[in-house]
């Protein structure tokens, strides 16, 4: 090694000693306190009792005894006291991990059944043996031998043709799935934040606080209710002066909102000619119809199952069982004293009173009787009717609509062996 490099070695060493002296003379003391204070916040219980119990030996003039029960007061309130406030700093420090996709939940309302549980499925590609005709048992098979795929449909689309359905693959039928992106990470942070909550979080929230107008949106179907709310009630309330044309095109926006409204009341009547109304319905807003209740997927099953039920009622309940449905009855005989019986209008109140109560019990067990025959004759009744349509379906092959075939198969073309004689 040249004496140059070992001049410049020496030079960097005398300098890096000399700025290390300094540095400790002058922040050395600071440094190891800071380093310390840990160790000094989790002895502090024990150092401040301590202090104080050396300082007063004698129990501020207090007997000995006097002077220990002090002490050990003081000891349990210091460290209670230091590790309650350790705690809660702990608390701020380590808090949850702050998730904007689901708030903290670790879950979501399911993307592909839409809290549904259940999602339709079609079955793509299925390559069907020489001589095999596409059932349900024999789609099953090629599902299982991996010559058909199994597709599921999400909720947000709709192919307007019935589907079977299962248990969604994605929430395993519960309609909650996890948050993707708390998925395989911690959901612990460290930070500071937490320790002192900025005032403006809190005028934030009350900010974007939305009063609960329950009534309004019902309310809304009037048309001179309307007038107020869109226009009348911000001119008062705003100073908003709106023009004539801006009116006009607020009015035009609510009508083409009624619409719907209107058309769903309608539809929801079940008069003569509902499914017509209900198809003009659903091309007003297909988005909103797809998760109406009032919408019927299939209404030649709905059809029926009215008639069913209408068939039902019409059918006479025969009488309940002797010892059929029980309740639990608020008065007994053992309700009145022996004292309070020797009294004849007792007598006559407890008879009254409990005759009255069999009769409103023989009504509501009639009436669960009823209910529950005329539901029971209505499953019977559907089983009935379905059992023939099942069975085909067993024999017979399913609709295009479940099954697709596979596109090599579709685009095959027959090909004419040709003879050619030379």
């Amino acid at each position: 090694m040249g004496r140059g490099t070992e001049k410049m070695l020496k030079a960097a060493k005398q300098f890096a000693d000399t700025q290390y002296k300094k540095l400790t003379a002058r922040y050395g003391q600071q440094m190891i306190d800071l380093l310390e204070l840990p160790i000094r916040l989790v002895l502090s219980p024990f150092t401040l009792a301590i202090d104080v119990a050396g300082s007063a030996p004698r129990g501020f003039g207090l007997p000995e005894l006097a002077s220990k029960i002090s002490f050990s007061a003081i000891f349990l309130v210091a460290t209670l006291g230091t590790y309650d406030i350790a705690l809660e700093l702990g608390k701020k420090v380590v808090c949850q991990r702050n998730c904007s996709t689901c708030n903290g939940w670790q879950a979501l309302r399911c993307t592909m059944c839409k809290g549904t549980g259940k999602v339709h499925y079609q079955v793509k590609n299925y390559n069907p043996r020489s001589g095999e005709r596409a059932t349900a048992d024999c789609v099953a098979e090629a599902i299982f031998e991996n010559r058909a795929e199994l597709v599921h449909l999400p909720a947000a689309i709709n192919l307007s043709v019935p589907l079977p359905s299962k248990d969604c693959p994605t929430c395993d039928g519960t309609g909650v799935m996890g948050c993707p992106e708390c998925k395989h990470k911690l959901q612990v942070r460290i930070s500071a934040d937490e320790i002192m909550e900025p005032p403006w979080k809190a005028y934030n929230v009350m900010r974007k606080m939305d009063y609960p107008y329950e009534n309004i949106v019902h309310s809304m179907r009037d048309p001179k209710i309307a007038a107020f709310w869109l226009i009348t009630m911000p001119q008062i309330m705003g100073g908003f002066n709106f023009d004539e044309d801006v009116k006009q095109k607020i009015w035009w926006s609510y009508e083409e909102s009624m619409r719907y409204d209107q058309l769903r009341d309608l539809v929801a009547e079940r008069k003569p000619g509902w499914e017509h109304l209900q198809n003009a319905l659903i091309s007003v807003d297909p988005v909103r119809a797809r998760d109406d209740p009032v919408i019927v997927k299939n209404i030649p099953y709905y059809k029926a199952k009215k008639a069913l039920e209408a068939e039902v009622l019409n059918l006479d309940v025969p009488p309940r069982p002797q010892n059929w449905g029980e309740i639990d009855l608020p008065l007994k005989a053992s309700s009145w004293t022996e004292e309070e019986l020797k009294d004849p209008a007792k007598v006559l109140e407890m008879t009254s009173l409990l005759t009255a109560q069999r009769e409103i019990a023989d009504n509501i067990l009639d009436a669960q009787w009823e209910a529950k025959w005329r539901q029971d004759k209505l499953n019977d009744l559907l089983k009935e009717k379905l059992q023939p349509y099942l069975r085909s379906v067993d024999k017979a092959g399913l609709p295009q609509s479940i099954v697709t075939r596979s596109h090599d198969q579709g685009n095959k073309k027959t090909t004419r062996r040709r003879w050619f004689f030379f």
